[in-house]
């Protein structure tokens, strides 16, 4: 089974709906919402997301130490070290990098499905459990922080560069470490802001269903 096919599957057309009831309904709903959130915004999510660009990080690092390599005085031993750098840089960075490109068409393809299960219905009791900030806080503030971070490492390190004390290496390898910093943060951020999106349009068609309950007891 690919990963894409393990996601639960986006509602069937109305042409062929063939829930017994809105329980029914409702039930599968919650339920595949649940499982999309959890795949979206899981905490450990965000843990692989950072680790995967770590990896891309250390074959940034490999690079560099290549080209540090070869500007220096080549010599036979320094051009095979040098290559042998570079190999180990581009079998880090080439499957790391892959894996983030995935990861966000993977990402758009359940947030597309969690808005498509959402608009299906309405219910505020069970939609209650999934209005909860918290998860897109765990994301958005260590995300903000490495953002910034990066940010900030991208512009300030070759702004203090000095020649002839600061190399051309030194500032490609910290430039590149807060270039990716920046948008393994950016990446984050995002996809908190997004969740939170979704959980504030819960919230406000729950208030809305409890305002025309309330007004039609009236």
């Amino acid at each position: 089974m690919s990963r894409s096919n393990s996601l639960p599957p986006p509602p069937p057309p109305v042409e062929i709906r063939a829930w017994p009831d809105r329980e029914s309904l409702l039930a599968d709903r919650e339920k595949a919402m649940a499982e999309l959130r959890r795949r979206s915004i899981d905490p450990m999510r965000l843990v692989l997301l950072w680790l995967t660009a770590a990896g891309f990080a250390v074959g940034w690092a490999f690079v560099v130490t290549m080209v540090e390599t070869f500007d220096q005085e080549p010599d036979p031993f320094s051009v095979l070290f040098g290559a042998i750098l570079g190999a180990l840089g581009l079998g880090c960075m080439i499957p790391t990098g892959l894996v983030v490109g995935l990861g966000v068409a993977h990402d758009a393809e359940i947030r597309q499905r969690l808005w498509q299960w959402t608009a299906l219905d309405w219910e505020p009791a069970r939609d209650a459990r999934f209005g909860s900030p918290v998860l897109s806080l765990m994301w958005f503030i260590p995300s903000f922080l490495l953002c910034a971070s990066g940010l900030w490492l991208s512009f300030a390190v070759p702004a203090g560069a000095k020649p002839g004390e600061d190399t051309v290496p030194e500032v490609m390898m910290l430039m590149g470490l807060g270039f990716i910093m920046w948008l393994t943060g950016l990446f984050g951020a995002a996809k908190a802001v997004s969740h939170y999106r979704w959980a504030v349009r819960l919230v406000a068609a729950r208030s809305a269903a409890a305002t025309a309950v309330g007004g039609a007891h009236r």
